[in-house]
């Protein structure tokens, strides 16, 4: 893919979301890895429903913004992503409403925010991590990143948004809207006995799939 098509594909992507709820006003952020160990940007406030892609934020292999507008604050976020893992091509945050409203509940497990409820969630997640509050854009949040050592490719942000990195930027949007989904499914059947899958067909899922799990 050409540098011009990611551009592209970036704001169609990102339209997509916003056509459809998940990130609102100018809240929410993407990155992804060009073929040259650069990156491409979403600006600071700026709206998914209208990004240019001649304006997109454009870092070259050293860091270095050489082209267009600001980028989004959240940096340190996603360039603690790309420092943890090295297979990550696109970072994507929202400020999904269900996923946020879940993070503002009690959890069992800080490992392992999402309950399995499909298998889907556990193929394009994994465990995701739940990361106490930060204000949005301290750099506090890249040390709690790369604390998970990048055994996790998504995290969710307490009372802020999901994050979630994945090798390409469909991928990447993909895996954040299953993780939206299934927080809405979780608020959903909360207080009811849902039945999850189990310990069995999870490892079923995490095996047959390859799936980082453990």
């Amino acid at each position: 893919m050409t540098e011009t098509e990611l551009r592209e594909q970036i704001c169609q992507l990102a339209k997509s979301m916003f056509d459809r709820g998940l990130t609102v006003g100018s809240s929410g952020n993407i990155s992804v890895r060009c073929d040259d160990g650069g990156l491409l940007v979403t600006p600071t406030d700026s709206c998914f429903g209208r990004l240019d892609p001649a304006r997109l934020s454009r870092f070259d292999e050293t860091g270095t913004l050489i082209s267009g507008d600001l980028p989004t604050k959240e940096m340190p976020l996603h360039a603690a992503f790309y420092d943890s893992r090295s297979q990550a091509g696109a970072i994507v945050h929202l400020h999904a409403t269900h996923s946020v409203a879940l993070s503002t509940l009690p959890v069992d497990d800080a490992t392992n925010f999402l309950p399995p409820l499909t298998a889907y969630s556990v193929m394009r997640l994994g465990r995701v991590a739940l990361l106490p509050y930060f204000r949005p854009g301290d750099s506090a949040v890249a040390n709690a990143i790369k604390g998970l050592a990048g055994k996790h490719s998504a995290v969710m942000l307490a009372n802020h948004g999901p994050v979630v990195a994945g090798k390409g930027l469909e991928a990447a949007v993909y895996a954040v809207e299953e993780l939206e989904e299934t927080a809405r499914l979780a608020l959903l059947l909360r207080g009811l006995p849902a039945r999850g899958l189990d310990d069995a067909q999870i490892r079923d899922v995490v095996t047959h799939f390859d799936v980082e799990w453990d």
